[in-house]
């Protein structure tokens, strides 16, 4: 089968409601959607562990877009005079195919290229992976979620041997002596976690937050730390020496349980508190109390997030807390341990399945004969067709365009023109594609740069799963089949397959199941197949079934038994190296990649504010969500202010080694005077992004999101 006749169809009339969750963040709370009598979709929460009933506003709005008027309902194609024109499938996908060979047959399979989305079910980034390296045989795939887990991913795996956001379940928070938040503003960006602190306020127990800027999560906690941007490394070096010092440390867990801390504990004694006060700005009395704070409780819990992953040395960074952590003796005990808050909604999922470059489905390495071959039979093709690793997001689109880069792109579930650092020369790498292709539901920043431009299904529109912040596998239920004229993601890449010179041979499947598509599009089908292909990987899913996620809260990876327990808390009695033992690694602070100077004399950071969300692309079109923020802005100190001659609400301009923006004045005291910040989710004159630095870490291809040199002016 081709085209429309793919798409897998619902029979009989559509459901009254449907238990799901929000299309928004990793939290991923639960919800019902109802058809209401007079033609409404009607939102209510409902109990599920992370949220317990709540929703912040965005949930609340979320059905809203589902019949906005910007909504797309027919491909669009750019015609000779340059203008976006609606078209049919038919003429759209043979543009597309069109496109797609004539790049490869002049520049070789590598010059076309994948970038997806930490949003996307895990059937979609499972079949986007294997679509790009079965289909097109490109090593060049990547996705948002670089942007987003990365580095955190990467220091958990080389620290634990496994990379799961929160090794526990997210209530644990509210049962925790001490939690410390590092760079990181739930109360903002997933309010309904802000139960759970509220929850271990109550107990008794102690919020320590460490954020530049006093947050709406600082003002609740019961101290707050507030370093220089950049600086979140040497403190937690600090602390660990305070740890030393005092005698905190857990000696008999540490001989136990882990390798390589004499090598830690050398480094860290040079972290006198002292010197990094005079580094970092915090005071020797506050690391000292966090310290033992952490370190005489019962239990405790440290978690990083963006502020102190988005870095140039994020990796090196989120090693250092999980080094105190494990000092301290948290990881696998009961409501304590290291974790980290996945951002995106499928972010932990989204990068499992095959969207990075350099992994195959179940967290498997791509470059790793084993992992090839395990793949390749699941898939049905030679091992040695599989491409070998590409690179990280940024390295990838800035390739776009150049004479040995891609010359073609397809995006799935992203908005690059406003979410990449250095977004103006992203922008520009686009406009210099042979074809740019967009499978998105709305006219997003990208997909105004198009050559062709795909409908697809929203997320109460299609059946799947979600893996949340927990690792917790969840079922994304439809309430109503896409409008007319809108197809599937799965849909989109099977009739592409089926266009292209990819095999089309049934796959095999277990022994009591019979062959499937090559590129099924029935997404309960293509999670079979996801549970074949991560078997026996880390994240290992082969137990996880939609009944089994259906007949409980989710399902806990790795689960490799369709009769065993499933995971909620790792790390009890082994962690998964090769020794069974959890790994210090000695890191040492590094300035921030671009240095303030003369020219550039402030620190810039950025951050996302309550009513929105990542890009904007969805929620800029909420009219509740527009009319609680209805532009950008730039925060600054009233001392910093007062210099610069602005006042609130003055359009100011910031500018960067690598652009600009433009927008009001905030002004604020609870930000330290020698840094500015503003949001990143609007594009234009606003677009934070144009001013942020493109510098990457150099084990996971994060950009320093959260740090480079601005001067700023009245406009």
């Amino acid at each position: 089968m081709t085209d429309g006749a793919r798409a897998a169809t619902r029979t009989g009339p559509p459901p009254r409601e449907a238990e799901t969750h929000c299309p928004y963040c990793a939290l991923q709370c639960g919800m019902v959607l109802r058809n209401t009598d007079d033609g409404r979709i009607e939102v209510q929460p409902r109990q599920f562990p992370t949220n317990r009933g709540g929703l912040c506003q965005k949930g609340w709005t979320a059905a809203d877009l589902l019949d906005h008027p910007d909504r797309l309902t027919t491909p669009l194609v750019r015609d000779p005079s340059g203008t976006l024109r609606p078209a049919s499938w038919e003429a759209a996908l043979e543009r597309i195919v069109d496109g797609l060979r004539t790049v490869q047959r002049t520049h070789g399979r590598d010059a076309v290229a994948v970038f997806g989305g930490g949003g996307l079910t895990n059937e979609k980034a499972y079949a986007l992976g294997k679509f790009a390296r079965v289909a097109l045989r490109t090593r060049h795939i990547d996705y948002n979620g670089r942007w987003c887990m990365s580095s955190a991913a990467a220091a958990g795996l080389r620290a634990f041997g496994v990379d799961r956001g929160l090794p526990f379940p997210l209530t644990d928070l509210g049962r925790t002596d001490t939690l410390l938040l590092v760079g990181a503003n739930p109360a903002e960006t997933m309010p309904p976690l802000m139960r759970h602190l509220t929850d271990q306020r109550a107990r008794g127990g102690r919020l320590i937050v460490v954020d530049p800027r006093l947050t709406a999560t600082a003002r609740q906690a019961d101290l707050h730390l507030q370093p220089l941007p950049g600086t979140d490394l040497a403190v937690a070096n600090a602390l660990l020496h305070v740890a030393l010092t005092e005698g905190l440390i857990d000696r008999e867990y540490v001989a136990a349980r882990t390798e390589g801390f004499d090598a830690v504990r050398r480094t860290v004694a040079e972290y006198w508190p002292a010197e990094v006060e005079r580094l970092s700005g915090v005071p020797v009395a506050d690391l000292e109390a966090t310290a033992r704070a952490l370190g005489t409780a019962g239990s405790a819990i440290i978690l990083t997030a963006r502020g102190a992953e988005q870095h140039a040395k994020g990796v090196d960074t989120v090693s250092a807390y999980i080094n105190l952590a494990l000092a301290l003796g948290l990881p696998g005990r009961p409501h304590s341990g290291y974790g980290c808050l996945t951002g995106q909604g499928n972010g932990q999922g989204g990068r499992e399945h095959g969207q990075k470059a350099d992994q195959l489905p179940g967290y498997r390495k791509i470059d790793d004969p084993a992992a090839r071959a395990h793949v390749a039979g699941v898939w049905g093709v030679d091992p040695a067709d599989l491409p070998g690793p590409g690179v990280p997001a940024y390295q990838l689109l800035d390739a776009l365009g150049t004479p040995d880069g891609p010359r073609a792109l397809l995006v799935f579930g992203s908005n690059p023109v406003v979410s990449a650092p250095r977004a103006a020369r992203v922008e520009a790498r686009l406009r210099g594609l042979d074809l740019l292709v967009v499978a998105d539901f709305l006219r997003s920043e990208t997909a105004e740069l198009a050559d062709v431009v795909l409908p697809v299904a929203q997320w109460a529109e299609e059946d799947g799963t979600m893996t949340n912040l927990e690792g917790r596998v969840l079922r994304r239920r439809a309430l109503r089949p896409p409008p007319a004229g809108v197809r599937t993601d799965l849909t989109v890449l099977a009739d592409l397959a089926a266009r292209l010179d990819a095999p089309d041979d049934p796959v095999p499947a277990g022994p009591a199941e019979p062959a499937t598509d090559r590129f099924p599009t029935d997404p309960r089908v293509v999670f079979a197949e996801l549970r074949r292909a991560s078997a026996g990987g880390v994240a290992d899913y082969a137990g996880v079934s939609w009944e089994r996620i259906e007949s409980a809260d989710g399902v806990f990876w790795p689960c490799p038994d369709p009769d065993g327990p499933d995971s909620p808390r790792l790390f009890a009695d082994t962690f998964p190296t090769p020794t069974g033992r959890a790994r210090f690694h000695a890191v040492r602070h590094r300035p921030a990649a671009e240095p303030v100077c003369a020219d550039y004399p402030l620190h810039f950071t950025t951050g996302r504010v309550l009513a929105q969300y990542q890009s904007g692309t969805q929620t800029r079109r909420v009219d509740a969500l527009r009319r609680a923020a209805p532009h950008g802005f730039v925060e600054l100190h009233p001392d910093l202010a007062a210099r610069l001659g602005v006042g609130d609400g003055d359009e100011v301009r910031v500018a960067s080694r690598r652009g600009e923006l433009r927008a009001p004045a905030r002004l604020s005291p609870t930000i330290r005077p020698d840094t500015v910040f503003a949001p990143f989710h609007w594009p234009g004159a606003a677009r934070a992004n144009s001013v942020t630095n493109d510098a990457l870490d150099p084990v996971s291809g994060m950009p320093e999101f959260k740090i480079c040199a601005v001067r700023v002016e009245r406009a």
